[in-house]
């Protein structure tokens, strides 16, 4: 009795551990104040607003998007969003074709970055709203402005 005692005892205690995990994947962990590399890059590029940092922000913006990982396996709320503002901000492509190193470059496969930017900043902003349609009422007045432009 005293053994079957403490075999409940130690599997109570067992089965209470929490395991840790995430619902979306947020980037690795950068070397920077324990920080993933998705928040460094966007506080560098907040702090800075330097065309490096928004260089390095929409290489990491790629990679989030096209590594989901999580426990759910999709894109975490609102970067698809972001991104796609960014690409289709003004001056973007012309900043990055000239400030991108040749690493950051290869991660878009075309040269003619205005097109591909559009082109992809218009699928980002879709894609925010078809995996959380409670986005629509903010994302669809973006659609708007920028498909008249």
């Amino acid at each position: 009795m005293k053994k079957l005692i403490v075999l409940l005892g130690l599997a109570l205690a067992l089965s209470s551990c929490e395991v840790k995990s995430n619902l979306y994947n947020w980037g690795n962990k950068s070397s920077s104040k324990n920080a993933t590399e998705y928040e460094s890059s966007v506080y560098n590029y907040y702090h800075s607003q330097s065309p490096e940092s928004l260089c390095a922000l929409l290489c990491e913006y790629e990679y989030m998007v096209t590594h989901p990982g999580g426990e759910r396996g999709v894109v975490p709320p609102g970067i698809c969003a972001e991104y796609g503002y960014l690409l289709l901000s003004p001056n973007t492509p012309q900043i990055f074709s000239q400030h991108a190193t040749k690493r950051q470059k290869e991660q878009f496969s075309s040269g003619d970055y205005n097109a591909t930017f559009r082109e992809k900043g218009m699928l980002m902003l879709q894609k925010e709203i078809e995996l959380y349609p409670e986005s629509a009422v903010f994302i669809q007045p973006l659609i708007k402005k920028f498909s008249q432009q």
